[in-house]
C-alpha cells in the first residue's frame, strides 16, 4: 500500500505542468509549437532561455518536493525501504509530467523532473548526472543524447551502489528498485524514439544557450 501511496503522491506533483502553464501566461499552448513537447528544451526554443530555465525549475521542483515529502512521511516508519518509496514516489512525478491526465495525457519526456529525482535521491549520483549531461551538451549541443545517456549512467550507478550496500536495503527491497529504475529508462528511451531516429540520421537539431536557435530553427 505505501508503494501505491507514494506514486500516487508523486503523480500529483508531475500533474504541474510548468511549461504548459508558463505557455498559457503568454496566450499559447506550448504543445502546439515546435516539437510538440511540453517541457524544458521546446519552452527554451519557442520562449526563450528565460522561459527556458523558468519550466526546467519548475519541473525539477515538483519531483523534489515529492521525494522530500515521502521522506518525511515514511523515513521512520520503513527506514529499510525508504529509498525504495522514493524511487516509487520520483516515478509517479515522472508519469504525472509524461502523462496528465487533464491534457489527455500529453505532456513531457520527464528529463527535468528525472534531473529533480537524482538531485533529491542519493547525493553520490550527483556528480555523474552533472558530468554527462553537461559534458554531452556543451560538446554536441544535443539534450537528447546528453539525456539518454544520464539514464544510462542513473542506472548503472544505481545498481553498483546498491549492490555496495550504500541503500542499506535487501537484495530483495533491491531488485525492486532496479526494476522501477530500469521501467523508468525504458520509458525515457521510448519517449525518445524520434531523436534516436535524427540523431542516427543526422538531422536531430541542436540547442544553444543563445540566439543561436532562432538560427538552427531556419
Amino acid at each position: 500500500m505505501e508503494r501505491i501511496i507514494c506514486l500516487a503522491i508523486g503523480y500529483v506533483f508531475g500533474l504541474f505542468q510548468t511549461a504548459y502553464f508558463y505557455g498559457k501566461l503568454h496566450g499559447i499552448d506550448i504543445r502546439n509549437y515546435g516539437s510538440g513537447n511540453a517541457g524544458t528544451t521546446n519552452t527554451l526554443r519557442t520562449l526563450g532561455t528565460r522561459a527556458g530555465m523558468i519550466v526546467l525549475f519548475g519541473d525539477i521542483m515538483k519531483c523534489i518536493l515529492a521525494v522530500v515529502l515521502t521522506n518525511m512521511l515514511f523515513r521512520e516508519a520503513y527506514p529499510e525501504l525508504i529509498y525504495l518509496l522514493k524511487i516509487y514516489a520520483a516515478a509517479g512525478a515522472i508519469l504525472g509530467h509524461n502523462f496528465p491526465f487533464y491534457l489527455k495525457f500529453k505532456g513531457g519526456k520527464g528529463i527535468a523532473a528525472t534531473a529533480g529525482m537524482i538531485l533529491s535521491f542519493h547525493p553520490y549520483l550527483i556528480p555523474m548526472g552533472v558530468i554527462l549531461f553537461f559534458g554531452i551538451f556543451f560538446t554536441t549541443h544535443y539534450v537528447s543524447l546528453g539525456s539518454m545517456a544520464v539514464y544510462a549512467g542513473f542506472l548503472i550507478e544505481l545498481i553498483v551502489l546498491g549492490q555496495a550496500g550504500v541503500f542499506g536495503m535487501s537484495q530483495e527491497a533491491l531488485a525492486e528498485m532496479y526494476l522501477v529504475a530500469g521501467f523508468l529508462t525504458a520509458m525515457a528511451y521510448y519517449k525518445h524514439k524520434d531523436n534516436i531516429k535524427r540523431l542516427l540520421g543526422g538531422t536531430e537539431r541542436k540547442t544553444y544557450l543563445t540566439h543561436k536557435n532562432k538560427e538552427e530553427k531556419k
